[in-house]
C-alpha cells in the first residue's frame, strides 16, 4: 500500500509524517515508528513502512526535519555535504568542535548545509528530536489499529541514532532496533526499557567501533543488547536506492528484525 500523509503531534509542533497500515486489518495489532535517515522520510523510508504493513505491522514515519531543516537538507545540498564527509575525519560527526572548525575551512556554498547537519547533530537538538519522537509514540499508541502495549522503533544512521535516543526516553517502548546509529548518550542507558537489536557495517568504523561501548553500558544496566556486524558492508548498506546497498547484508538483516519484532512485538 501507498502510505498515507497525514499530521502528527511533536513536541510543541506538527510534524508531517507518513502512515502504512495492513490491509484488512480488523483488530488491534503491533506497531513500528520508522525514523529517517539525513534525507527525511523520502521512497526508501515509504518502502520501509510498506513492507511492515505487509508484515502486519502499522508504520508511522514522522518527518523530523519539518520547517527550517527540511528547506536546507535539499537532495542537492546533501550531495554537497557527502562530498566534503569524503575527506573528513571518521570521528567529526562526534566532536562538535571539529565539526565547526571543519564547515569553516570548506567553500562558501557547502557551509549552510553543513550547518545544518552540525544543528542536527547537536546533543540538544537531539534531545528536542527525541522529545519530539515520544510524542509520536504516544499519538501512535492512540490509533484504533494499535495495541499500545506492542510499539517499537526502527532507524537509519541519523534515525538509527534517534532510535537509540527515543528508547531512552519512553518507557513504553517494547523494542528498538539500530541500523548504523551512533550510540546514545551512555548515561540514558539505564533509563531503557526496551529490547534493542543493533545492525552494523563491518566497513563503517566510525560508528561500528563504538558499539562495544553501548554494549558495556547495556551489560552492566542488565538490558537486552543483540548486535550483528556485517563484514564488507558500509554505512547505509540496508538502502537500495544508494550504491553503498549489500544486498546480502540487507536480506539478513531484515530477516533479524522481522524475527525480533515478531519475538517482543507479536504480529
Amino acid at each position: 500500500m501507498t502510505p498515507t500523509k497525514l499530521t502528527v503531534p511533536g513536541d510543541g509542533r506538527e510534524l508531517d509524517a507518513y502512515l502504512a497500515v495492513p490491509e484488512g486489518q480488523a483488530r488491534r495489532g503491533p506497531a513500528v515508528v520508522v525514523i529517517h535517515e539525513i534525507f527525511g522520510p523520502d521512497a526508501h523510508i515509504q518502502d520501509v513502512c510498506q513492507r511492515f504493513a505487509a508484515e502486519g505491522y502499522v508504520a508511522l514515519a514522522p518527518n523530523l526535519f519539518t520547517g527550517e531543516i527540511e528547506k536546507l537538507l535539499t537532495p542537492a545540498n546533501i550531495g554537497l555535504a557527502m562530498k566534503a564527509f569524503a575527506t573528513a575525519p571518521p570521528d567529526l560527526r562526534r566532536d562538535p568542535t571539529k565539526f565547526a572548525e571543519f564547515s569553516a575551512s570548506q567553500p562558501p556554498e557547502r557551509r549552510p548545509v553543513l550547518g545544518a547537519f552540525a544543528r542536527v547533530m547537536s546533543p540538544q537538538v537531539q534531545a528536542s528530536f527525541a522529545r519530539d519522537l515520544l510524542s509520536v509514540a504516544r499519538h501512535l499508541r492512540t490509533l484504533p489499529s494499535v495495541d499500545p502495549k506492542r510499539t517499537g522503533s526502527l532507524g537509519f544512521c541519523f534515525g538509527g541514532a534517534m532510535s537509540a535516543r527515543l528508547a531512552t526516553v519512553d518507557p513504553d517502548l517494547r523494542a528498538t532496533v539500530i541500523f548504523y546509529g551512533q550510540n546514545p548518550p551512555l548515561e540514558d542507558v539505564p533509563h531503557i526499557r526496551a529490547a534493542v537489536l543493533g545492525l552494523y557495517g563491518g566497513e563503517d568504523v566510525g560508528v561500528t567501533g563504538q558499539v562495544p561501548l553501548f554494549a558495556e553500558a547495556m551489560k552492566k544496566a542488565g538490558k537486552s543488547f543483540e548486535s550483528h556486524v556485517y563484514p564488507g558492508a558500509a554505512h547505509a548498506f540496508f538502502n537500495d536506492t544508494r550504491p553503498v546497498y549489500h544486498p546480502e547484508s540487507a536480506k539478513d538483516a531484515w530477516q533479524r528484525v522481522l524475527t525480533f519484532f515478531r519475538r517482543e512485538l507479536g504480529t
